[in-house]
């Protein structure tokens, strides 16, 4: 009997009682927020998201993934600028959850504050918000973001 390696990595990586789950996801996390928002490449983002991409956010409307790269390509562009704003996401510690979905992925789900800045000066908390992220697992052995939902965003006091 013929067994892939996604399948192997799938029936491997999914057993949602393995820390090894969360570990993979929440290195996921952290590649995609740090392409978002400390570095500068649409090809890099674009091989992190499924080709049907959602993006729903409670403050900006929903996306696809043609939106959603376009949109970081252009924000991208903005902060080349020496005085242009840049923005720093940080997960709340202690928020991040991981439930698996057996055969497909998983569910991330935390919190996160974003910080931001004037070209080089000093960095305050601008605000924070809850977030879910629904994670596929590829043919390829590759976690990609296929939906997300960024939700209850507060501004910081």
């Amino acid at each position: 009997m013929f067994v892939s390696l996604a399948a192997l990595a799938a029936t491997m990586v999914l057993d949602a009682t393995e820390p090894s789950l969360t570990q993979v996801i929440a290195a996921r996390d952290a590649l995609l927020f740090d392409v978002m928002f400390a570095g500068c490449d649409p090809a890099a983002l674009a091989a992190l998201v499924t080709d049907d991409m959602e993006f729903y956010h409670d403050k900006g409307g929903a996306m696809d993934r043609k939106a959603f790269v376009a949109d970081y390509a252009k924000s991208c562009a903005a902060k080349l600028a020496p005085d242009a704003w840049r923005s720093r996401r940080e997960l709340v510690p202690g928020t991040l959850k991981v439930y698996a979905i057996p055969g497909f992925g998983a569910v991330e789900e935390g919190a996160h504050r974003f910080y931001e800045r004037k070209g080089e000066g000093r960095e305050r908390l601008a605000g924070q918000a809850r977030f879910s992220i629904l994670w596929r697992l590829g043919a390829d052995g590759q976690w990609r973001m296929a939906r997300t939902f960024s939700i209850d965003h507060t501004a910081a006091p």
